[in-house]
């Protein structure tokens, strides 16, 4: 018999830690191979953590609650094995060579970059406390100090901070002023101008409550996007752009295929799938629309993955990512459409799945609204909103003239992160998938 540790395994891109939120065995359980052991949960989704073979768990190494990294032992699992032993110094080295991996991701600190360079580099602090992504990304809003960060005492495991603890201190007033001078000053009575780190404008407004309002704790997952959406409206100044479209063809086609494509595909054609397909033609067309902003520097991104936002029956929203979207055909784009929703409302993607969208679509007319003004999905610049698609009258061209005629007619709209994307841009973008939505060839075969 031997014994092995079951690390935490690699969760996804720029996943490095994991919050252990179940535990599905107990001491002394004999498992098989790709039984679950574990449930996790990251800031992207949630997973259970299969047995890599056979055995019987000796030890769970994690608490519930806990946050562990990715490379860091959960429970120790004692198998047969008929050759020798296996060394548990061995096991020990692969763990750590998994978390230094992960590590080695992270930029290196260098002295003569300014504050943020230094904190975005910063996956442990001097002293050795390490620094989630979530909080340099706190610090990095509230501009706190490196220095400053080296004097918060952690909560968490091994001395940690977390997002409270930073919260506290922030709110504690104890942050570092800031001198802005931007003149040397006479000798005399010139005054500088102070402004401390922490300072915020708000409002306090109170909550008048009677005895029969009932108080409901934000679960987990809605925690996460509430967070995000604020992030996201900070981080990007949002403009956003509409634009009718006259889709009759793209409906009088999709009636006409849609029983015959089910029975030779067994497959629901949806309008999901050729609103992705526009929008991944219009993306090679507009390549600038296809970036992420890192600072002042600007990634053009190679490939053209689209997210498709997903309502769970939780009420939670979730985003599913299609790879390469632009190298599919329209069924494989069905296929993979129905497969990630489906799953999605069954919480059985994995963290890949969900991660490197470059682009996003989110579907108003699921719930027969017109339109809306949809919040980007950082890192990404740009969100289509597609809305209801509604028969309206409507002025056409013939060649007698202009006449009136019941169309199939929706409003599409793009928010689009100022910063990179101007209006002109945004535009033309917003008219390419129009056009081609417009300009679906009705005699297009399956």
């Amino acid at each position: 018999m031997a014994r092995i540790e079951i690390p935490l395994p690699t969760m996804g891109e720029g996943v490095i830690e994991a919050t252990l939120t179940k535990w599905l065995v107990n001491i002394g359980d004999h498992v098989e191979e790709d039984d679950s052991l574990v449930e996790v949960a990251t800031d992207k989704v949630d997973s259970e953590i299969p047995a890599p073979q056979a055995g019987v768990v000796k030890e769970l190494l994690v608490k519930e609650g806990e946050i562990s990294k990715v490379g860091t032992p959960l429970l120790i699992l004692e198998i047969e094995n008929d050759n020798e032993e296996i060394d548990d110094t061995l096991v020990f080295e692969e763990v750590k060579r998994l978390t230094i991996e992960q590590e080695s991701k992270e930029p290196e600190n260098k002295e003569d970059q300014g504050n943020t360079s230094k904190i975005q580099a910063l996956g442990f602090s001097s002293s050795g406390k390490f620094l989630s992504p979530l909080v340099r990304s706190i610090a990095l809003e509230e501009n706190i100090p490196v220095e400053d960060i080296e004097n918060i005492q952690g909560t968490g495991k091994n001395g940690r901070i977390t997002k409270n603890d930073l919260i506290n201190y922030i709110k504690s007033g104890k942050t570092k002023a800031i001198i802005i001078d931007e003149a040397p000053a006479p000798k005399k009575d010139k005054p500088k101008t102070i402004a401390t780190t922490n300072e915020k404008i708000s409002v306090e407004s109170k909550i008048v409550s009677s005895e029969n309002d009932e108080i409901i704790e934000m679960d987990r997952i809605r925690k996460i996007i509430a967070d995000r959406m604020v992030a996201s409206k900070k981080t990007s100044p949002h403009v956003t752009s509409f634009i009718e479209a006259d889709v009759t063809n793209l409906v009088l086609w999709r009636n006409k295929v849609k029983e015959e494509f089910f029975q030779k595909e067994n497959q629901k054609i949806t309008f999901t799938p050729l609103f992705i397909e526009a929008t991944s033609k219009a993306l090679r067309d507009f390549p600038m629309i296809n970036i992420s902003v890192e600072g002042d520097k600007i990634i053009k991104k190679k490939n053209i993955n689209i997210g498709m936002a997903t309502a769970l029956p939780s009420g939670n929203l979730i985003v599913p990512v299609i790879k390469n979207t632009d190298e599919k055909n329209l069924i494989g784009l069905v296929k993979s459409v129905n497969d990630l929703a489906d799953r999605a409302r069954k919480n059985k993607l994995s963290p890949d799945e969900i991660s490197g969208g470059t682009f996003t679509i989110t579907n108003f007319g699921t719930f027969q609204n017109l339109t809306g003004t949809p919040i980007i999905n950082q890192p990404e610049v740009a969100i289509l909103g597609v809305g209801a698609i509604i028969k309206k009258p409507a002025v056409i061209e013939t060649e007698t003239g202009d006449a009136i005629a019941i169309r199939h007619i929706m409003i599409l709209s793009l928010s689009y992160d100022h910063r990179v994307v101007d209006g002109a841009l945004g535009g033309m973008f917003l008219k390419r998938i129009a056009e081609y939505l417009e300009n679906f060839d009705l005699n297009k075969s399956i």
